[in-house]
């Protein structure tokens, strides 16, 4: 079983400013439940109860929800606002959240390698908070474990996206094996569209293999200058072996503002209207 999950939030979510200013964008709400959060709950139903945060500066308010404030706990202590706490107190109950501080925005590559000293040498996964995953039954993460377990190798979540949107993401191209999965044999961060060896693009939910660090390590700054996961999957998939995983469920992009409101609108409607 994989019992760690990575979570890279350092970045500055500058596509939400003003908000983001001096809030944490992966402490955005959907509706009442801060997108990190919906991250940590998937993680911990797929077993991967140590949650390892990958943090930065003006992050502190992070840490915070993941721990417990006395002063409110004892606010509202017997009283029927106590329900609003459940779902964190789960959360905090089942998980262990350690934390690492990446001092450099350089790039996703950079910021799981920051996070090593919180894995160590063993299999682990990785959430985007800002990819929002939502499932009837078996969460992403939960599906992913189930395919580590057959295949024993990293694993990308990929999904099909219109071909003019293919730029915004990392795309992969590969041998089909069965149904919505994918032995990879390519992966671009970022193609132009005219140049994208397929529409299938990664979303945020990884699981990696630990020698991804030493990979890391030797890959040199990509697109945009930064160190890019991709171009380490690459090599990885060049050398030995990476799947790719066309998932089951719902996915929101929460780092842009229409997706973040279809995320909030559909939350309302079909989660929070029935608790």
């Amino acid at each position: 079983m994989i019992k760690k999950c990575l979570f890279p939030v350092a970045g500055y979510g500058t596509r939400f400013l003003p908000a983001t200013k001096s809030m944490p964008k992966e402490m955005l709400p959907i509706v009442n439940k801060p997108l990190v959060q919906y991250g940590v709950e998937e993680a911990i139903e797929a077993g991967m109860t140590t949650c390892a945060l990958v943090t930065g500066r003006g992050k502190r308010a992070i840490a915070d929800h993941f721990d417990i404030s006395f002063e409110l706990e004892q606010q509202i202590s017997g009283t029927g606002k106590e329900k609003y706490l459940e779902s964190i107190r789960d959360v905090l109950e089942k998980g262990v959240f350690t934390m690492v501080r990446q001092r450099e925005m350089l790039g996703l590559g950079h910021a799981i390698l920051t996070g090593e000293v919180l894995v160590g040498n063993e299999p682990f996964g990785v959430v985007l908070s800002d990819d929002l995953c939502l499932n009837d039954g078996m969460g992403v993460l939960s599906q992913m474990a189930e395919l580590y377990n057959q295949f024993r190798c990293s694993i990308v979540a990929i999904q099909e996206v219109p071909r003019e949107d293919v730029h915004k993401y990392g795309v992969i191209a590969g041998e089909s094996l069965k149904d919505g999965i994918f032995r990879v044999d390519e992966m671009v961060e970022k193609p132009d569209p005219d140049k994208a060896p397929s529409n299938l693009a990664i979303i945020g939910r990884y699981i990696l293999t630990p020698d991804i660090f030493d990979i890391i390590r030797e890959t040199p700054p990509g697109a945009n200058g930064e160190v890019q996961l991709t171009d380490a999957l690459q090599t990885q998939a060049r050398k030995g072996c990476v799947m790719a995983y066309q998932f089951k469920g719902r996915r929101f992009d929460c780092g842009s503002v229409p997706g973040f409101v279809e995320a909030t609108n559909f939350v309302y409607e079909n989660i929070y209207q029935q608790d």
